[in-house]
This record gives structure tokens, sequence and C-alpha cells, in this order.
């Protein structure tokens, strides 16, 4: 029997088999994630990813207060990026960035407009002119 004080932690699970990928959604999907994603064929490398969910206009300024910082923004295949990068099938918008111990921290936004998964991943003006067509 759990006791009423057992903290309950739900993790909603994504995975993606080719990249050798599982994501955990915390506090509903959307909200924030852990991501565990394979780093090729050495099995003892792993890359850990933390995202967390920003409102829009924060994630698409993120880039730029980034650099202000000295913080390099990285798009989804890690390549320096002056813009959000925007994920089709979820659909979600994001911003990577690794801190000094190479861990990746991503910013992330749910969007309301139906998914595209044959849009893949797309830079965010992408995305944008594909809606209006």
């Amino acid at each position: 029997m759990r006791s009423t004080a057992e903290p309950r932690i739900r993790f909603w699970l994504t995975a993606d088999a080719d990249r050798k990928a599982a994501f955990y959604w915390m506090g509903g999907r959307g909200e924030a994630m852990l991501g565990f994603v394979g780093g090729g064929s050495f099995a003892q490398r792993m890359n850990l990813q933390h995202r967390f969910k920003v409102d829009l206009p924060d994630l698409l300024d993120a880039p730029r207060r980034l650099q202000a910082a000295n913080i390099t923004p990285l798009d989804f295949w890690g390549k320096s990026s002056d813009e959000v990068t925007v994920l089709g099938w979820l659909p979600a918008a994001s911003c990577t960035f690794k801190i000094p111990t190479e861990i990746s921290l991503e910013y992330l936004t749910m969007l309301s407009e139906p998914a595209r998964p044959e849009l893949g991943v797309v830079r965010w003006s992408r995305w944008k002119i594909s809606a209006r067509v």
C-alpha cells in the first residue's frame, strides 16, 4: 500500500528508436523533459538533455539573449543557430545550448498549431512560411 505522503512522479515517455533516444515528460506533456540520447556506436556514451517549458515570445528571443551572454544557441543537430527549431511531429519549437559540463539544456514551447510531421525538423522561419501555404 502506498503512503499518501509518498511523492507521485509521473513520466510520459516518447521514444525514438532511430536516434536511440528516450524522452521523459515530467509534469505532463510539454512541461519539462529529461532526454537520454545515444551517442553513436560506443555503448558508454550518452548525451543528457534537460528541457524546460517557456512562453513562445521568450523562446523566440532566446537565441539573441544567449548570444548576448556569450552562449552559443544550437539547432536540433547541434549546430550554431540564430533561430529556433521546430519539431514538426510534436509540434514544438526549441532552442538548445550547452552548459560547461556538456549537458544540453533546451527551452521548449509546445505549439498550438496542428502537427506537420512531414516537415520533420525545420527552422522557425520555414515553419511559419509553410503555415501560410
